[in-house]
């Protein structure tokens, strides 16, 4: 999925869960990084800063190929 800033997303599980990221830190992902959406504000290479506005969240870096565009 190619995708830019602005561009309204959301994190796909079963690409998120087992990830390097996953094994970094905590597995336990909140639902709202699959159940809502997430603007992306920024990209460097492979990651793009997530930034979910309706609940109060720190933003999260995910990699491009872990998001779909949310629908």
């Amino acid at each position: 999925m190619a995708v830019k800033k602005g561009d309204m997303v959301r994190a796909v599980r079963e690409k998120l869960e087992n990830s390097l990221e996953a094994k970094a830190s905590d597995a336990r992902f909140p639902s709202y990084l699959f159940e809502t959406k997430g603007e992306i504000v920024d990209i460097k290479g492979d990651y793009a800063l997530i930034k979910f506005g309706k609940v109060p969240t720190p933003n999260i870096w995910l990699r491009v190929d872990q998001l779909e565009e949310f629908k």
